[in-house]
């Protein structure tokens, strides 16, 4: 079952990978600016005692997004609090994502999507169970600086 549902995944990431390929043109600037902002996610997230913040280089295997930030809470309190600290501080910046932050969200699980840039906010039992960092494994990590997390 579990093979079935993981080569029905890498067929889909594939079809969609090459699908979006065709259409992407990136410039360096635009990737270096995108890196950037995946990087201050991070940095955010670890002001707000995220564990396991880790961002993934998306651009090789997915044509949705350039980068993930997955980072973890643990409690729904502390989930919240880091998906609502990095909404407000790229407000700032008058960078907003697509969806709003439901301030009593209970899921375990916050989405923030700026369109390259997707930050994933985990309760730690849901970001066992979903395992981004295995269904992505073939993503490249990104190294995050120790002055990012300061």
């Amino acid at each position: 079952m579990y093979r079935l549902r993981h080569r029905y995944v890498q067929n889909l990431r594939e079809k969609i990978t090459n699908t979006h390929k065709k259409f992407s043109l990136r410039k360096d600037k635009a990737e270096i600016e995108t890196r950037k902002a995946a990087l201050r996610i991070a940095a955010i997230a670890k002001s707000k005692k995220a564990k396991r913040v880790t961002v993934l280089d998306m651009r090789e295997v997915s044509g949705f997004c350039d980068y993930f930030v997955i980072a973890s809470g643990t409690s729904h309190r502390q989930v919240n609090a880091v998906a609502l600290g990095i909404e407000e501080d790229l407000a700032k910046d008058r960078i907003k994502p697509l969806s709003k932050v439901n301030p009593n969200d209970e899921s375990g699980w916050v989405v923030l999507d700026f369109g390259s840039i997707v930050a994933h906010i985990f309760y730690e039992p849901m970001r066992e169970f979903y395992s981004l960092e295995r269904l992505w494994s073939d993503a490249k990590k990104v190294r995050i600086p120790k002055s990012q997390g300061k």
